[in-house]
């Protein structure tokens, strides 16, 4: 691929604070216009690259270009190209929503229009609320309208739904969704896997300050680690198999085991296919019961 369909080009990355190494020959390539998802357990360098890729922090060794620029280097004209909405931010609690987002709008060349921006993120009936009144969920949808108010060609969106009711977070994918449809290439960090699953073209699971697996939320880890797991019981004992082949299994089973059966059932049954949950948690060498506060 060639480097202008390229949003970010990463190769080589590293980071070091001291002995601590927390990004380690990171690689990473998004493509313009994909919604691109970094998944990775605390720690394993996911905030750290994404302030490099925002220009908030430098590099000790690698390549970086966002949008053909190195951000470490990269001035006010750049800057206005992106979007970023960060975890957590600093606002004018006593401005209202209508005044910030209008306000952030003089910051940029070409910006979206704000009333509508102002209604695509569902603030519409905020428009005079002050900030500092605003619910947790409604404050993360000022963050957004602040990052995408400027009409950004490269959206960094930072655990964007933190706060939201299951409502606001389709509302707020759906708003993606058109974000993509108009273009603009978004990076999204978050922890909630449902939420990778469904808005990312493409995912990458960092571990250890590395890309461990990069792929479709369908096709990641592998042919392997989405092979269907069969279980059932026979003469008291509890048997499982990993196939590519599920129903030749269970139809050998049916005809082994279920002839006998007076009901013709085979005991305990089940096929089971792999979510991307399991297969995120393999890859980072963790069980769900072990994550299962922090996912």
């Amino acid at each position: 691929m060639s480097l202008p369909e390229l949003a970010v080009d990463v190769r080589g990355l590293h980071k070091r604070y001291g002995d601590k190494r927390a990004v380690d020959g990171l690689d990473l390539a998004v493509h313009r216009g994909e919604v691109f998802a970094i998944l990775g357990p605390n720690g394993a360098g996911k905030t750290t690259t994404v302030e490099i890729l925002e220009g908030f922090r430098g590099r000790d060794e690698g390549h970086v270009q966002v949008l053909g620029e190195d951000p470490g280097t990269a001035g006010r004209a750049w800057r206005s190209r992106i979007g970023v909405v960060l975890q957590s931010a600093n606002d004018l609690s006593e401005s209202s929503v209508g005044e910030l987002v209008h306000h952030f709008a003089t910051y940029y060349p070409s910006p979206r229009d704000p009333d509508e921006v102002i209604d695509a993120v569902g603030l519409r009936d905020k428009v005079r609320t002050r900030t500092r009144q605003l619910s947790g969920g409604q404050r993360r949808r000022l963050d957004v309208a602040l990052g995408i108010v400027g009409n950004p060609e490269l959206l960094f969106l930072d655990e964007p739904t933190t706060g939201f009711d299951p409502e606001a977070r389709r509302a707020f994918w759906d708003l993606v969704a058109a974000l993509r449809h108009d273009g603009t290439t978004v990076l999204l960090t978050t922890h909630y896997l449902d939420e990778a699953e469904h808005l990312a073209d493409r995912v990458a699971v960092v571990r250890d300050g590395r890309v461990v697996a990069l792929d479709s939320p369908a096709e990641l880890g592998g042919r392997r680690a989405r092979r269907a797991i069969v279980r059932w019981t026979e003469d008291g004992r509890h048997h499982e198999t990993s196939t590519d082949h599920p129903t030749r299994t269970v139809a050998e089973l049916t005809a082994r085991l279920g002839a006998a059966a007076p009901d013709g059932e085979v005991a305990g049954l089940q096929v089971v296919r792999p979510s991307l949950e399991d297969v995120y948690l393999s890859l980072i060498g963790e069980t769900a019961d072990a994550t299962a506060g922090s996912l």
